[in-house]
């Protein structure tokens, strides 16, 4: 049900094997998988999981939300924003200090996320996507000393 969706809304098969990579994965946090629904139909789907961030001497991880997806047919209704807001909060609200994401700077600007290279946060992004795609969302639990680049698990590798 959430692979169709998140195929649905990416119009790709890509993110949905990605969602089951990371399911499959030691990086997976169940507590931060969240579903949206409408009438008992799951309708909408976000995850956050683990990845590294190695800023040269240390390797920490980090939390990094990917994908969110919303089935077409209830896309610009706020479910999106609402599992965004939703898992930020969750989150948030267990101490950890940020999330990183690939993404639209507009869509996730209203969420708070901001251009991850202003805050020391390198991503690598496809070469298709401005670098401003790179984000950070820095939490209440934020340390400006956490920097570094990103460094995605295996599940990450060979979709495109």
């Amino acid at each position: 049900m959430i692979a169709t969706i998140v195929t649905a809304a990416f119009g790709k098969q890509a993110e949905a094997t990605l969602v089951e990579r990371i399911r499959a994965s030691d990086r997976y946090r169940p507590d931060y998988a969240l579903v949206a629904t409408l009438d008992d139909a799951v309708v909408g789907h976000v995850m956050v999981s683990d990845v590294d961030l190695d800023d040269g001497d240390t390797r920490r991880r980090i939390l990094s939300l990917s994908p969110l997806a919303v089935d077409p047919a209830h896309q610009a209704r706020g479910v999106g924003s609402a599992l965004v807001r939703a898992v930020a909060a969750r989150v948030d609200a267990d101490g950890h200090p940020l999330i990183v994401l690939e993404g639209s700077p507009v869509y996730y600007a209203r969420f708070g996320f901001e251009d991850a290279r202003d805050h020391g946060i390198r991503i690598h992004l496809p070469d298709w996507a401005p670098p401003e795609a790179g984000q950070v969302l820095r939490l209440a639990a934020h340390d400006p000393a956490i920097t570094g680049a990103v460094v995605y698990p295996p599940a990450f590798e060979g979709l495109e």
